[in-house]
């Protein structure tokens, strides 16, 4: 069985990240996506902390945003934050952003984190308290 790991967490639209026109800037859907991965990490016992604590940083080096619908200026949104469990040494996360009036999906949303030791050096093996986060989690058999 593939146990699935999820969070949902709300973000309001501000006014800062609209434009001219009061449509959300594409740039700032990176935020919401960040926070989406920081509710997660603190929910599943996985933040920035919890990696940095353990010698270790986590970088992105991939993201792929589809943007499905307009967001404006008061929205509510939805980010719902998806681990992708893999044997690879990295951290893949999906993402679905929903406005919660309508529940309507206006994007959705991939990242790809790394691992790299305070010498900023790639890591190419998962690192032991992510195995060990792994199998408390039930993603390992």
């Amino acid at each position: 069985m593939h146990k699935i790991l999820k969070d949902r967490t709300e973000v309001k639209v501000r006014f800062g990240e609209v434009d001219s026109m009061g449509i959300v800037w594409h740039g700032n859907y990176v935020k919401y996506i960040e926070e989406g991965r920081e509710s997660f990490g603190k929910r599943y016992g996985m933040s920035y902390l919890d990696i940095y604590a353990n010698d270790v940083m986590a970088p992105v080096v991939k993201m792929n945003i589809d943007f499905k619908k307009q967001v404006y200026y008061g929205d509510v949104l939805i980010v719902e934050t998806e681990y992708i469990n893999q044997e690879a040494a990295k951290l893949i996360f999906n993402f679905n952003i929903y406005r919660k009036t309508d529940e309507e999906l206006v994007a959705s949303a991939q990242s790809t984190q790394v691992f790299i030791d305070l010498n900023r050096e790639m890591l190419l093996y998962t690192p032991e308290f992510v195995e060990e986060w792994k199998q408390k989690q039930g993603l390992k058999g």
